[in-house]
């Protein structure tokens, strides 16, 4: 008489199983993480589909122990995609075999990235693109609008989630190069639960790059997040996979694509888009859609440089004072923290005693959003502030970058010397920077470096 199947009970976050189903996982203190796996029973010498489920993310585990000599080194083969700023996020291009995750905020652009990665994908390999959330006819449509250009004959469709059915359909057309969209979306027989459920995702995502490390398939995942940004399901499915992307969408077209985790390269890098009537185009040039362009100066405008990863950008802040009609100013922030520009308002409060009973508008132009962290452009800010409320100009072939500590001073910003030359590749011509900042190299660049100490040092040389 056969053996009833044996039941396993794992914790989704933690991988801990337990006898018995509870309610908190002992090991990560989760609750209701531990999900009901059913194994099969194996004949002996046989490796069923649920042994291999438990087997390594990268193909079958086993054979053991290997010397360092008796492993072949492999180095990771990098392809061009075509798509400039990709191909910079993922540090030269795409890496053969590698299993990818993109996600973010519905509307971000994922699909309209993706499907124009595999339009060009098309020219050179056998191609599919998988969807378990649109129709065929959806995706024909997007292609035809977006004028993509693609090898029909090296192109494949699919609608399905069943992973199981997805890799017989890889196996037959001998596809090397696929999109998932998207992994909470497919299911398959080796997990119990709804698809998008902890233990659907894991072992899809599992299963899908088993087959790809085996069989050299490069592939695309598409991941939904939660209301935190965070790619929704369980922590391990990061684990799984090579190289996580993230999609930010800023207020206006702009969009943001990071490296949150690269096995082939660095996470430094970011690539900046702009989302067009023909799909997501790369920005070569960040700093031209983030300066207004406008040749007439105005007071209440300051520019600067700031950092996204290892990319200096010039940008240009905005400032609007006007006389308060209520009880109360008010301040209005967009792209910007607005618990920074009260600890600003703050500081010239108590050291330059300038008192701001204004309303106050800031603005980033072209819709960025400046990270917390990012706090070189306390000078810019409080420049365009008492630019706009002193009614002066801040002339546009001058940069100001720097961080304004409570005390009044000028603290150093990190990454000095390449954020100036970035300003003295554009044309500007006077560059407050940080005292400590200050580096010879830097007046060889054709521009005036004022280097500043204080708040006082500041208010005297803009006025």
């Amino acid at each position: 008489m056969a053996k009833a199947a044996k039941r396993a009970y794992v914790c989704s976050d933690c991988g801990m199983d337990f006898a018995r189903w509870q309610g908190q996982c002992s090991g990560c203190k989760s609750w209701n993480t531990i999900t009901e796996f059913t194994i099969p029973n194996t004949k002996s010498g046989v490796v069923t589909s649920a042994r291999s489920s438990l087997s390594g993310y990268a193909g079958i585990a086993g054979g053991g122990s290997k010397k360092l000599h008796e492993v072949e080194a492999v180095d990771a083969q990098k392809m061009l995609t075509g798509i400039g700023e990709l191909d910079r996020v993922l540090c030269g291009g795409l890496t053969t075999g590698s299993v990818n995750i993109i996600s973010g905020d519905p509307g971000a652009g994922k699909t309209t990235l993706l499907s124009d990665l595999v339009a060009r994908m098309s020219q050179l390999m056998p191609s599919l693109y998988c969807t378990a959330e649109e129709s065929l006819s959806q995706f024909k449509n997007r292609v035809n609008r977006l004028k993509l250009h693609c090898n029909e004959d090296n192109l494949y469709l699919m609608a399905e989630t069943s992973v199981e059915a997805i890799i017989a359909e890889l196996d037959a057309k001998q596809i090397k190069f696929a999109v998932i969209d998207s992994i909470q979306a497919v299911s398959t027989e080796l997990a119990n639960g709804s698809p998008g459920s902890p233990s659907q995702v894991k072992t899809a995502a599992q299963s899908l790059t088993q087959y790809c490390k085996q069989n050299n398939v490069t592939m695309f995942l598409i991941a939904h997040v939660n209301k935190n940004n965070e790619i929704a399901g369980p922590q391990t499915l990061v684990h799984i996979v090579d190289a996580l992307l993230h999609i930010d969408t800023n207020d206006g077209q702009v969009r943001t694509l990071r490296a949150n985790k690269n096995r082939f390269g660095d996470v430094d890098t970011v690539g900046i888009f702009r989302m067009t009537e023909r799909g997501m185009l790369s920005v070569d040039n960040p700093s031209e859609i983030f300066l207004s362009g406008s040749t007439t100066e105005s007071s209440g405008s300051a520019i600067t440089c700031i950092r996204k990863g290892n990319r200096n950008i010039l940008l240009e802040i905005q400032c609007l004072t006007t006389e308060t009609e209520g009880e109360f100013p008010q301040r209005v922030c967009v792209g910007l923290n607005m618990n920074r520009i009260k600890m600003l308002t703050g500081i010239l409060r108590k050291h330059a005693k300038t008192k701001i009973f204004h309303d106050t508008f800031f603005n980033i132009v072209g819709g960025l959003k400046i990270d917390e962290s990012e706090t070189c452009i306390d000078l810019a800010l409080v420049a365009a502030l008492l630019s706009s409320l002193n009614e002066f100009v801040v002339p546009r072939t001058t940069c100001i970058m720097g961080e304004l500590s409570l005390n009044g001073d000028v603290r150093p910003i990190d990454s000095g010397v390449p954020r100036v030359k970035e300003a003295a590749q554009h044309g500007f011509t006077e560059i407050f920077i940080p005292f400590r900042n200050y580096h010879k190299s830097m007046e060889g660049l054709g521009a005036k470096i004022v280097a500043v100490k204080t708040i006082h040092e500041l208010i005297e040389l803009i006025n």
